[in-house]
């Protein structure tokens, strides 16, 4: 890493903001994590494992990491209705990072 002058730089235009644009928000990262964890994810699955989340919260998450491409929602036409939720291959290509924010938890927790 070099050191750069700060002047004129922007922070909007960086790698790092546009990370953070995808992922940004309360529960996105609790929702990739999830879907890394156990690969395939029903909505009802995924609410009692954040636990915290409100339906509604959880559904715009979702939606929003659909839109993104980081996401993938496979319906099922069925009665009762059976939604699924897994990581694309651009979601996966996160793993690496959510590893290593694991790793970096795990040593650094009291």
């Amino acid at each position: 890493m070099t050191n750069q002058c700060i002047a004129g730089a922007c922070l909007g235009s960086t790698g790092f903001s546009y990370t953070l644009s995808l992922i940004n928000g309360k529960y996105k990262m609790n929702i990739l994590y999830a879907l890394m964890e156990f690969q395939v994810v029903r909505f009802n699955e995924m609410k009692k494992y954040i636990g915290t989340i409100s339906y509604k919260t959880l559904s715009s998450s979702l939606k929003e990491l659909e839109a993104d491409g980081l996401v993938h929602r496979e319906e099922y036409p069925q009665i009762p209705p059976k939604v699924e939720y897994s990581l694309t291959e651009r979601g996966r290509s996160l793993i690496p990072i959510l590893d290593a924010m694991c790793v970096w938890g795990e040593k650094n927790r009291q």
